[in-house]
C-alpha cells in the first residue's frame, strides 16, 4: 500500500490509501496541502482526498483508509476555571468531545477543571459518558476561591509542571465559549502548525444592552490608557512551547490575556461568536466586572503611569499658559472684569498644584513598582492548590 494525503476539514494526515476503479485498475492517489478536492463518495466518512494522478474519471472505491499510526494525535490540554458551575461544565466536556471527534481530527483532550472554591462537591457520575477523544478528566481543587483568572493561572503551572501535552486550550466551562469555537481554534492552530497562540476575537455577543454600553466605555478606557484595543477574552489555544515563558510572568496572576500581549509572543485572531450559558446563572456583577476590567489594565501599570504623567505636565503646561494669559489681560488691557483674574488665576492655580501632585505620585509610584518583589506563579502559585482529583476514568 503507498501513502496518500489525506485531507480532514482542512487538516492534512498521512494517509496510506488503495482505490480501485471500475476496471479493477488499481490507482495511485497523493497530494499536498490544501488543493482542490474530490469527494469519494464510497467513503464511509465524509473525506476528501487531494487527486493527483487519477487517470480514469471512473468512481472510486476504497479498500482500505486509516490514519498513519507512526504519527501521534495531537495532545490537548483543556483548561476550564469552575466554581460550582459543574452541570454545564460537564455537559460543555461531552459537547467537546462530540464536536472534536466529528471534525476527524487526530486530537486527544485532557480536561483539567480548576475547581475555584467551589461549594457543591463534583459528582463524578456527571462525567460518565462514551468518550472518544476525552481522554481524562480531572479536578484541581483549590485551597480557596482566587477569581477567574486567578485559578487559569493556578492551572497552567500545573500544567507546565506535571501534564505532558502539545497545546493547551484554555476556555470557560459555563459554554460561552463554545465548541464549535474549540473546534475553530485548534483548525487555526494546525494550519500554523502549533507555533502560534491563537485568541478567540469576538465578532458577537449575546449580554445585555446595559452590559455592552458599559463594555464599550471600557475599551475606550483600555485604549486610551494602555494603547491596546480589548479584542480578545481567555478563550484561545496556546503551544506548550509558551508555558516556560508565561508561568515566569507575574502579570499572569492578574490577568491572563493581558499577560500574553505583555510577554510579546507570537499570537493571532480568529472571529468567533460567543455562546451562551448551558445552565444557571452567572456570578459575574457590576463590582466584579470593573474589578476584572482594572485587573487587565494594571498589567500595563507601568504604560499607564507613563501616559498619565504625561498627560499631567500637558495639563500642567496649558495650566501655566492659562495664568499667564490671565495675568497679561490684567495688567496691559482693559479688558479684564473687576475680580475676574483674581478667581480665574487662583482657579488654574489649584489645577496646577493638583497635576504636579499627580505627576510626583504617579513618578513616586514606577519608581517603587520596579523594587517590589513580585509574584511569580510558578514558584507561589501551586501553594494554593489543594488536591488533584481523578474523575474520568474514575478509579
Amino acid at each position: 500500500m503507498r501513502h496518500g494525503c489525506l485531507t480532514v476539514l482542512g487538516h492534512t494526515e498521512k494517509w496510506g490509501v488503495s482505490c480501485r476503479g471500475q476496471t479493477g485498475d488499481r490507482q495511485r492517489i497523493s497530494g499536498k496541502g490544501r488543493r482542490k478536492f474530490m469527494s469519494v463518495p464510497s467513503l464511509r466518512h465524509p473525506w476528501s482526498v487531494c487527486p493527483k494522478t487519477v487517470k480514469q474519471p471512473a468512481s472510486l472505491y476504497c479498500e482500505m483508509a486509516f490514519p498513519d499510526m507512526s504519527s501521534p494525535p495531537l495532545r490537548v490540554v483543556v483548561l476550564m476555571p469552575v466554581r460550582d458551575d459543574w452541570v454545564s461544565a460537564a455537559e460543555l466536556v461531552r459537547s467537546l468531545d462530540r464536536a472534536v471527534s466529528a471534525g476527524q481530527f487526530s486530537v486527544s483532550l485532557d480536561v483539567l477543571m480548576v475547581d475555584d472554591g467551589s461549594i457543591e462537591a463534583c459528582v463524578s457520575a456527571q462525567f460518565e459518558s462514551p468518550f472518544v477523544v476525552v481522554k481524562t478528566v480531572r479536578a484541581l481543587r483549590l485551597r480557596r476561591n482566587l477569581g477567574h483568572q486567578r485559578a487559569i493561572a493556578v492551572g497552567l503551572v500545573h500544567i507546565e509542571e506535571r501534564m505532558p501535552s502539545d497545546a493547551v486550550l484554555v476556555m470557560d466551562a459555563d459554554g460561552e465559549d463554545t465548541p464549535d469555537g474549540a473546534l475553530q481554534l485548534i483548525r487555526e492552530f494546525s494550519a500554523a502548525e502549533g507555533k502560534i497562540l491563537v485568541f478567540a476575537e469576538r465578532a458577537r455577543r449575546v449580554e445585555s444592552l446595559t452590559f455592552r454600553v458599559f463594555y464599550r466605555l471600557y475599551k475606550v478606557m483600555h485604549r486610551a490608557l494602555t494603547g491596546i484595543s480589548v479584542r480578545v477574552g481567555n478563550f484561545s489555544i496556546l503551544p506548550r512551547t509558551y508555558l516556560s515563558t508565561l508561568v515566569v510572568l507575574s502579570e499572569l496572576w492578574n490577568h491572563y490575556a493581558a499577560a500574553v500581549f505583555r510577554s510579546q509572543l507570537r499570537f493571532t485572531m480568529v472571529p468567533i461568536p460567543r455562546g451562551r450559558r448551558i445552565a444557571g446563572t452567572s456570578r459575574m456583577n457590576f463590582v466584579s466586572l470593573v474589578t476584572h476590567g482594572l485587573s487587565a489594565v494594571s498589567v500595563f501599570a507601568d504604560v499607564v503611569g507613563v501616559r498619565l504623567l504625561i498627560g499631567s505636565l500637558a495639563g500642567s503646561l496649558v495650566t501655566i499658559i492659562g495664568i499667564v494669559t490671565v495675568v497679561i489681560i490684567r495688567l496691559f488691557t482693559d479688558q479684564a472684569i473687576p475680580g475676574w483674574a483674581t478667581y480665574a488665576a487662583g482657579t488654574l492655580s489649584i489645577i496646577l498644584i493638583q497635576l504636579v501632585t499627580i505627576a510626583t505620585c504617579f513618578t513616586f509610584f514606577m519608581l517603587s513598582a520596579r523594587t517590589a518583589m513580585a509574584f511569580v506563579p510558578r514558584r507561589d502559585a501551586l501553594l494554593f492548590v489543594k488536591e488533584v482529583i481523578n474523575i474520568y476514568p474514575h478509579d
